[in-house]
């Protein structure tokens, strides 16, 4: 069922233009039909700030249940931004206090640019950590992203993230490795994108009482819960990713290669790129290393040309994982905001998976 545009986001009005059903408040409140309130805590960089908004938004309006749902954006004014970014998140996103105090039924965690090896170091940990305990108290089900897995890894489980010797991107190949709720319906292997530096892996989850749910011989965790299945749900790859996001990846690695910030050229992300693409990208190394050699303007990056060689073969399941954690919240949310569960509901083990 459909998001309702409760503010003037823009990225609202862009879902809307491709297709997808954005109701307007006006016709949400002629329904008679539930609402489910979704924080979304927006840690991203500049760069992908509104890109993170749509792809997040379009996992939450692909939800199939018959429930309107009101996406609530915010951040930490901890993180450095600038000046178009503040301007936009000035007039579009919340302030944390404002939503704990009307309440949430759930909370998605986007990751978030790992500048430090420490990651206890970032601007955004402490705040962080505020949210994620008040979260753990007041909310259904907590779904993290990427850093936010490793961060909320580290402040209740115990266990640290490790850095890679090169970075892990390009979409790789899963398997469910466990029964449960959050992957019915879905096919026994599948594909999802990947993109870090750092990450946690399936023996830490299994030591700290976790259950791993999806992983690959390649790319390790995937999806991952937390002991009682539900409260928060560990996404360590990126099913969000629109098809062109590793392609941007790729491009701004490029660029920082051609600005000199990196004295290697970058390799493609594993998987990703067919063979005419490939072709056509090593064409384009040999000319915009000449260029750089030689001091000359640098060839524009053909990524439009690039794109129509990429196939996207995750958007799928990823939707369908996101239906079925909000299906979850939907049978167990309280319908007061603020009430965590509804009465009768075990907070240890909520979806019932011990009993069985």
């Amino acid at each position: 069922m459909p998001l309702v545009a409760h503010s003037d986001l823009p990225s609202f009005a862009r879902l809307r233009a491709e297709g997808q059903e954005v109701l307007a408040p006006h016709r949400a409140r002629a329904q008679d039909i539930r609402e489910l309130h979704i924080g979304f805590l927006n840690m991203m960089p500049d760069a992908a700030l509104q890109a993170t908004e749509r792809q997040f938004l379009r996992l939450v309006g692909a939800c199939n249940r018959i429930a309107q749902f009101y996406v609530h954006p915010f951040t930490f004014d901890e993180i450095p931004r600038s000046d178009d970014a503040r301007a936009h998140i000035d007039k579009y996103y919340r302030a944390f206090d404002d939503l704990a105090a009307e309440g949430l039924d759930a909370l998605i965690i986007s990751g978030a640019n790992p500048a430090l090896d420490d990651i206890t170091r970032e601007p955004f940990w402490q705040p962080l950590a505020e949210v994620v305990e008040w979260a753990a108290a007041h909310v259904c089900s907590v779904m993290c992203s990427c850093l936010a897995t490793h961060a909320i890894a580290q402040l209740r489980y115990g266990f640290s993230r490790y850095k890679l010797p090169d970075k892990r991107w390009g979409v790789y190949s899963h398997r469910i490795t466990a029964p449960h709720p959050l992957t019915a319906g879905i096919n026994t292997r599948f594909d999802a994108p990947h993109s870090h530096v750092f990450e946690v892996n399936a023996a830490q989850f299994h030591d700290a009482g976790l259950t791993v749910l999806a992983a690959g011989e390649e790319s390790d965790l995937h999806l991952g819960v937390s002991p009682d299945g539900l409260k928060f749900v560990f996404f360590q790859g990126h099913p969000e990713y629109d098809a062109v996001s590793l392609l941007k990846e790729y491009r701004r690695e490029v660029g920082r290669f051609i600005d000199g910030i990196r004295d290697d050229y970058p390799p493609f992300p594993q998987h990703y790129f067919n063979a005419p693409a490939r072709r056509q990208l090593n064409g384009y190394q040999r000319r915009a290393q000449n260029a750089r050699n030689k001091s000359r303007p640098t060839p524009a990056f053909p990524e439009a040309d690039i794109l129509q060689h990429i196939d996207n073969t995750w958007t799928d399941t990823g939707k369908a994982m996101a239906n079925n954690w909000l299906g979850l919240i939907y049978q167990l949310a309280h319908p007061q905001r603020g009430h965590t569960f509804m009465p009768g509901i075990d907070p240890n083990d909520p979806l019932g998976l011990r009993t069985k």
